[in-house]
């Protein structure tokens, strides 16, 4: 992982189609961070909130973690690696194209994040949408638990009036 973030510009955002960014720092998934998103959600079922239940009635050895959990972290996940873009309003999320959770994540897992940009497109009024293929990697696994394209607006100050 670099040290130095970016800076960029609305008009040198087509230059991140084809880079890479990642991987982002190892996030535990904790117990603790699964009840408090099935807290939050009401998506208290027992996989994911009642780990003696999961060790008698699964084969999984603790309770699983959300899928919209995992995908939530994207966030904040790479941001120490994307570049600045310094002369953008806002950055908002406009939605994602293609979502797959491949593989449970266990309470106790570490998990980091890759993104690759796969295009960037011009949207009119000077925005820019960025569509960014991301991988959630699980410590040890081979394979990903969750894959997903998404979408990200970048909006120019002059646009939104600031």
């Amino acid at each position: 992982m670099s040290t130095t973030v970016e800076r960029f510009t609305m008009a040198r955002l087509p230059e991140l189609a084809g880079r890479s960014f990642g991987p982002s720092q190892w996030i535990e998934i904790t117990q603790q961070r699964i009840d408090a998103f099935a807290d939050c959600t009401g998506d208290r079922q027992f996989i994911h909130v009642d780990p003696e239940r999961v060790r008698a009635q699964t084969p999984f050895p603790a309770p699983l973690a959300h899928g919209f959990l995992l995908l939530s972290l994207v966030a904040d996940a790479c941001q120490a690696e994307f570049p600045v873009v310094e002369d953008a309003a806002l950055a908002l999320n406009y939605g994602i194209d293609r979502l797959r959770f491949t593989q449970p994540v266990v309470a106790g897992s570490r998990v980091r994040y890759r993104i690759d940009v796969e295009s960037v497109e011009p949207r009119g009024g000077g925005r820019m949408l960025l569509r960014q293929n991301a991988t959630l990697e699980v410590e040890g696994q081979p394979e990903p638990a969750l894959v997903a394209q998404l979408l990200v607006m970048y909006v120019p100050r002059a646009l939104a009036g600031a």
